[in-house]
């Protein structure tokens, strides 16, 4: 079974969505199970690189990524770390 669930990558995230793709949202039908880690991975985001990462605007750990699983509307958001001055 799959679910639906949205994807956004703001910054230089955005550069790990697909070539040719325009904005910084997707919205995909993924297996019913995935997990935070699990889409991360899929686009090649570096662990390190998600420095932010929020379901639904809720904060998910480091720690927590592998076991948080996505359900069906979820938004995935990842920020990379921000500097400045």
């Amino acid at each position: 079974m799959t679910i639906r669930v949205a994807l956004k990558l703001f910054a230089s995230l955005a550069d790990y969505l697909p070539a040719g793709h325009r904005g910084n949202r997707l919205e995909l039908d993924v297996d019913q199970g995935t997990t935070v880690a699990d889409m991360l991975q899929r686009y090649r985001v570096p662990e390190r690189s998600a420095h932010l990462v929020l379901v639904n605007g809720l904060y998910v750990a480091p720690a927590a990524r592998a076991a948080r699983r996505l359900e069906d509307g979820d938004e995935l958001a990842a920020w990379p770390p921000i500097a400045g001055g």
